[in-house]
């Protein structure tokens, strides 16, 4: 298949519900390859990571957007990613950063590990009640997605009430990050951004008035001390962008582990078992099936990479997904296999856009699966799980399980 029609059918619903053999489509014609006048598409693994870590590549701005989609500044679910520290270079995007970068450290994280084990055990709880009859439950719906939701609302310090609304509009704002293809989606994540800003204002006017010991207060303090440092826009921006990124994302890995444990008994028993089993499962899920498939950078600057002469201007679209199965770094690539040694997938990006919330995802699948693995040992599947209708963000839409009998949870 020729490279651009490979490129440009991820686009399609066909393309999105399977988009693997069209990243080995291009693959076929090289690692770094050209689609049309001005784009390249980075499916090798070295590829993909020199792409990250490129200075004069950079992540797509307001100065990137003008040059593309110059009516941007109409959407408002663009204009607060464009406010965030996601679609910020720097030194915008390190000043942004370094607002939250503390509560994020593996350290910091580690402590929130008590806290995703009660959550866990009271998501369980319910599963439970819900499936004692035998009847089907939705694990994306009751577990993979209110779990992260929950952890976030907390050190984010939003009201514990509104976590099932916080889930759907935050689902709704990401759609987003997939681009201007579909209008009508793009028209619902901007009236779900209007109406969590219009929250916002109320969270910011709470937390000013009584500030507790989280994130949000953190912020509003710090932009009621010093608006340069993290103007107004910039406070909605990220409150956003910490809601959205540190939600979704980790409900499809854990909805995709989940899926994969059911699929493979003899892994659902490891994480059942055997403690340390589980950081690698997760490793392996991040390489096979990670929740983002793809990220792009633009050429502030002429830049010469693996013989390819890349001009000011151009976008270099990162499949993070293809570079994950790419057969010069990975044996038998298509094979899922949690005894892979120093996988180091590139499911969290890298260089300065490393992903903030990298170890807080890691923990809570590494906490959750085994927890769900323990807790229903007979779980089977009720019927065939499907994906959504996505491609950057790309994850389970319904995941139907028959819950079995439930072996009655550890109390502390």
């Amino acid at each position: 298949m020729d490279p651009r029609a490979a490129f440009e059918a991820l686009g399609t619903t066909e393309g999105r519900q399977d988009p693997y053999p069209y990243y080995d489509a291009i693959r076929a014609h090289g690692d770094l390859v050209p689609v049309k006048k001005g784009s390249l598409v980075a499916v090798g693994y070295r590829e993909c990571t020199r792409v990250l870590r490129e200075p004069a590549l950079q992540v797509q701005d307001g100065t990137a957007f003008d040059r593309v989609y110059p009516e941007w500044r109409s959407h408002s679910s663009v204009c607060a990613f464009t406010d965030s520290m996601l679609y910020s270079n720097p030194p915008k995007h390190t000043r942004q950063r370094g607002t939250v970068n503390a509560d994020f450290t593996p350290q910091q994280v580690a402590r929130m590990r008590p806290v995703i084990e009660d959550m866990t055990t009271r998501l369980l709880d319910r599963i439970a009640d819900l499936g004692a009859d035998g009847s089907p439950v939705n694990l994306m719906d009751e577990f993979a997605s209110r779990l992260p939701i929950a952890v976030v609302s907390a050190m984010l310090g939003f009201d514990a009430d509104r976590q099932v609304w916080f889930r759907d509009i935050a689902s709704a704002i990401a759609v987003s990050t997939d681009g201007f293809t579909d209008p009508a989606a793009l028209a619902t994540a901007d009236a779900a951004m209007d109406e969590l800003a219009d929250h916002f204002g109320d969270v910011i006017t709470r937390k000013r008035g009584c500030p507790a010991a989280d994130i949000v207060s953190a912020l509003v303090r710090l932009h009621d001390s010093d608006p340069a440092k993290l103007s107004h826009d910039e406070l909605i921006g990220n409150m956003m962008l910490l809601l959205t990124a540190g939600f979704e994302t980790t409900a499809f890995l854990i909805g995709n582990g989940a899926l994969m444990a059911i699929d493979n008994p003899r892994y659902a028993a490891l994480l059942r078992t055997q403690q340390p089993f589980a950081a690698a499962y997760v490793e392996e899920v991040l390489r096979f099936e990670p929740p983002v498939h793809v990220t792009s950078r633009w050429a502030a600057a002429d830049v010469t990479m693996f013989d390819q002469h890349i001009p000011a201007g151009s976008r270099v679209v990162v499949l993070l997904a293809a570079g994950n199965r790419d057969p010069r770094r990975y044996p038998d690539p298509n094979r899922f296999d949690p005894g892979r040694a120093n996988s180091q997938p590139l499911s969290f990006g890298g260089g300065v856009h490393f992903c903030l919330g990298a170890a807080l995802a890691r923990l809570e699948a590494q906490t959750a699966l085994p927890m769900l693995a323990r807790r229903f040992p007979q779980i089977t599947l009720a019927d065939t799980a499907t994906y959504r209708d996505r491609w950057v963000i790309r994850g389970l839409r319904t995941l139907p399980v028959t819950t079995g009998r439930a072996v009655t949870a550890s109390r502390r």
